[in-house]
C-alpha cells in the first residue's frame, strides 16, 4: 500500500502555522552579528550566530532582516547609546519576530534592540581581558620598567596623516628650552579591524632596534569611542605590557581609559600631553642638576668658610710656636753655616795640598817624558843619518854603473869600433823602408862623415817560414 503524503507547500504551511502559533509575539534573543549588509532600499540583512564560549565554535546560525523603516531608527539609537557603529563582531540583544515563508524559509525579523546589553557585554569582555592579563602576570610589566631620566630617542607609532602626530612632533621641536629630541615614526593603522595587527607589527619593528630607542609613544588624534575599540584588544595589550621599552599612550581620548592605557607605562590624554610629559622629564633632570649644582656650591662655600676659620684659628694658635721653631731653626742654621764654612776651609786646604802634589807629580812625569823623547829623538837622528849615508853610497854606486853603461853604449865608441851611422834629414835611418831612390843620406864615421845619393835599394828577402811562424 503506497503512502500518499503531503505536498511541500502543505508541509511549509504546517511549519508556518506551528511557528505562528508558538511565537505569537516578539521574543528577545542574544546573538552575535557575523555578517551585515545593506541594500539600496535601506533594508539591512544580517547573519546572526551563537558561539560556544569555551571553544568559540558556532553552534547556531540564522538569517535576520531589519526593514528599512525600522533600521532608520534602530541604527542611530544604537550607535548614539553605545558609542560604536552597528557592525559585525558585536553582541546584541534584539527583539525579533520568528517568520517562515513557504518559499524563502525560516527567518527572523528584528524589530527592536537593547543597546545597554551591548554596553554590558563590552564591559564584561573588557573586564575579562584585564583579569586575564592580571592572571598571566603581565598587567603591570611595562609599568615596572625604569623610565629613562632623559628620554631623547623616541619610537612613535601613529598614522602618518594623524593630526595628533603633528601636535606631538611640533611640541617636541618647539619646546621653550630647545631640548633636542630624536624620533622615528613607525606607521600603523590606528582604528578599525586591522589596527590591532598593524600596531603589533610596528611594535615588532621597534623591538628589532630596541637598543636605539629610549621609549615608545603610541599616539593618535582623538576620535569617537568606537574608534578606540582596537585599544581594548587583548593581544595588543599583551604585546605592550611585555614590551622591553617603556610605552607612553596618548591616544587622544580624555573620557575613557582603554586597556592599552591600563598596561602602558605612562598614560596621558593627548599626543600634546605625551610630548609635554617627555619635555617635563628633561625639565626635572635640568632642575635636579641645578639643585645639585646649588647644593654643591653651598657645600663648597661652607667647606671654604670652615677651612678659612680653622686656618685663622690655627694661625693664631701656632704663631708663637712657629716663632720659636723659626728661632731654633735659625740658630741651627747659623751653626750649620759656621760648620760648613770651617769644613769648606779644610776642604780647600786639602784640595790645595792635593793640587800641589799633583803639580809636582806632573812636573816630574813631564820631565821624564821629555828626557825619554829626547833620547829617542837622538837615536832616531843617528839612525836616519846612517840610513841616508847608506842610501847615498848605494846611489853613487848605481850612478857609476850607469856611467859605465852610457860610455859603453856611446855611438862614438861604436863608430870607433868601425861601425857607421846613416842619417836622412838629420834622423837616424833604422829601416830600409825609410829610403827612396835619389834620397840624400849622411854616413858618419869615427873620424868624419860623407853624403851620398841612393842609387838602388836592395831589400833583404824575408824568410817565408819565419814570417809564417811569426804570423801564426
Amino acid at each position: 500500500m503506497s503512502q500518499k503524503g503531503i505536498s511541500l507547500f502543505q508541509l511549509n504551511q504546517q511549519i508556518k502555522n506551528i511557528l505562528s502559533e508558538t511565537f505569537t509575539s516578539g521574543i528577545w534573543i542574544v546573538a552575535e552579528i557575523s555578517e551585515l549588509r545593506y541594500n539600496q532600499n535601506g533594508h539591512c540583512y544580517l547573519e546572526l550566530v551563537e558561539k560556544d564560549e569555551s571553544s568559540d565554535q558556532i553552534i547556531a546560525k540564522a538569517k535576520a532582516t531589519i526593514w528599512s523603516y525600522t533600521f532608520r531608527m534602530l541604527k542611530p539609537y544604537f550607535e548614539t547609546t553605545t558609542g560604536q557603529p552597528f557592525s559585525s563582531g558585536i553582541k546584541v540583544l534584539v527583539n525579533v519576530s520568528v517568520e517562515f515563508h513557504e518559499i524563502y524559509g525560516f527567518s527572523i525579523n528584528i524589530k527592536d534592540i537593547d543597546p545597554t546589553y551591548t554596553l554590558g557585554d563590552m564591559a564584561r569582555r573588557r573586564k575579562e581581558i584585564i583579569s586575564r592579563l592580571d592572571e598571566e602576570g603581565v598587567l603591570e610589566m611595562n609599568k615596572e620598567l625604569a623610565f629613562p631620566e632623559v628620554p631623547k630617542c623616541i619610537a612613535i607609532i601613529s598614522s602618518p596623516t594623524a593630526a595628533g602626530l603633528d601636535d606631538f612632533t611640533n611640541q617636541l621641536e618647539n619646546n621653550p628650552f630647545a631640548y633636542k629630541f630624536h624620533y622615528k615614526l613607525f606607521p600603523a593603522i590606528m582604528q578599525g579591524n586591522n589596527a590591532e595587527e598593524s600596531i603589533i607589527a610596528a611594535l615588532d619593528k621597534i623591538n628589532e632596534n630596541e637598543a636605539i630607542f629610549d621609549v615608545v609613544a603610541i599616539i593618535r588624534g582623538g576620535g569617537s569611542q568606537s574608534d578606540l575599540n582596537c585599544f581594548d584588544s587583548y593581544w595588543l595589550a599583551f604585546n605592550i605590557a611585555q614590551f622591553p621599552l617603556p610605552v607612553i599612550s596618548g591616544i587622544g581620548h580624555e573620557r575613557d581609559e582603554t586597556i592599552v592605557d591600563l598596561v602602558a607605562h605612562t598614560k596621558v590624554k593627548t599626543p600634546t600631553a605625551a610630548a609635554e610629559f617627555l619635555i617635563d622629564c628633561f625639565d626635572k633632570c635640568q632642575e635636579y642638576q641645578n639643585n645639585l649644582r646649588e647644593q654643591f656650591l653651598e657645600e663648597v662655600n661652607e667647606i671654604l668658610l670652615s677651612s678659612s676659620e680653622r686656618l685663622v684659628f690655627l694661625t693664631n694658635k701656632f704663631s708663637p710656636m712657629v716663632g720659636q721653631i723659626l728661632e731654633r731653626k735659625s740658630s741651627r742654621l747659623s751653626l750649620a753655616k759656621q760648620r760648613l764654612k770651617t769644613a769648606g776651609k779644610n776642604l780647600l786646604a786639602d784640595q790645595e795640598h792635593y793640587q800641589q802634589k799633583l803639580n809636582s807629580q806632573f812636573q816630574y812625569s813631564t820631565k821624564r817624558r821629555i828626557e825619554n823623547r829626547k833620547t829617542r829623538l837622538d837615536q832616531t837622528t843617528i839612525d836616519l843619518r846612517t840610513k841616508i849615508k847608506r842610501r847615498l853610497e848605494q846611489q853613487k854606486h848605481n850612478i857609476s854603473l850607469f856611467e859605465h853603461s852610457v860610455k859603453y853604449l856611446n855611438p862614438e865608441n861604436v863608430l870607433k869600433k868601425g861601425y857607421t851611422l846613416s842619417l836622412k834629414a838629420g834622423k837616424i835611418i833604422k829601416n830600409i823602408d825609410q829610403l827612396l831612390p835619389q834620397d840624400i843620406i849622411e854616413t858618419r864615421f869615427a873620424n868624419g862623415s860623407v853624403e851620398s845619393q841612393v842609387q838602388k835599394i836592395n831589400k833583404k828577402k824575408e824568410n817565408r817560414n819565419t814570417k809564417l811562424n811569426t804570423n801564426g
